[in-house]
């Protein structure tokens, strides 16, 4: 069995630009994972691929709320 690959974070490009306000996701098997890009080993949200897709359609149709 091998060992399971480190995550490769992306920042958002809904993050701003001041460098205060930087999100990192990174894709897993079954969702994704969310961290503050300036506290790489600080805590990290797991989110489940339904509510990351569900997520993810929501903020590129533009719905209010998310």
């Amino acid at each position: 069995m091998t060992a399971p690959s480190a995550p490769w974070w992306f920042k958002s490009s809904y993050s701003g630009g001041s460098g205060t306000e930087c999100v990192e996701c990174a894709r897993t098997g079954s969702g994704a994972l969310v961290r503050d890009s300036k506290r790489d080993a600080g805590p990290v949200v797991v989110v489940r691929g339904q509510a990351w897709q569900v997520f993810i359609e929501a903020l590129r149709d533009g719905r209010p709320g998310v």
